[in-house]
């Protein structure tokens, strides 16, 4: 395997909009109400769930490759795309919020994919695809609420 840094790095971004999009969609779960609660409040558990093993093995990916795994709500703010919510959305609103947010970590994803690709980094290539195919999945069962 090439250069390690890209790879390294793409992944604390992922990592970043991972860990950010699990604390909103937790966020979201412990404050959704109206008619679609039962079904939001299922679903944001699920997807957070996920996310935390996802943020394990996004770490435990970058620590392979020899670099320190960023950790702190701090660091996150300063690589995440994704903007905490501080505020309580109606439940269409975090839906509109959560599926715009999905797109943006597979595009991290993505990145990831890229980079690993160049490096000739199979293992970073494959977690980027099965995140990519996790975050579009999760982003089309979000989308199908709001039609």
């Amino acid at each position: 395997m090439s250069d390690r840094e890209p790879v390294a790095k793409a992944l604390e971004k992922l990592l970043a909009d991972s860990y950010t999009l699990y604390l909103k969609t937790h966020n979201y779960h412990w404050n959704v109400t109206g008619p679609m609660f039962t079904t939001l409040h299922t679903l944001f558990e699920t997807h957070y769930s996920e996310l935390a093993l996802a943020v394990d093995e996004i770490a435990e990916r970058i620590r392979s490759l020899g670099y320190r795994a960023p950790g702190s709500y701090s660091e996150f703010q300063g690589l995440s795309s994704i903007k905490e919510s501080t505020s309580t959305p109606k439940a269409t609103d975090m839906v509109q919020d959560l599926v715009a947010d999905q797109a943006t970590v597979a595009e991290a994803a993505r990145a990831v994919r890229a980079a690993a690709g160049e490096a000739g980094d199979d293992a970073s290539e494959d977690l980027a695809v099965r995140r990519i195919d996790v975050h579009e999945k999760n982003a089309w069962m979000l989308r199908s609420h709001l039609e």
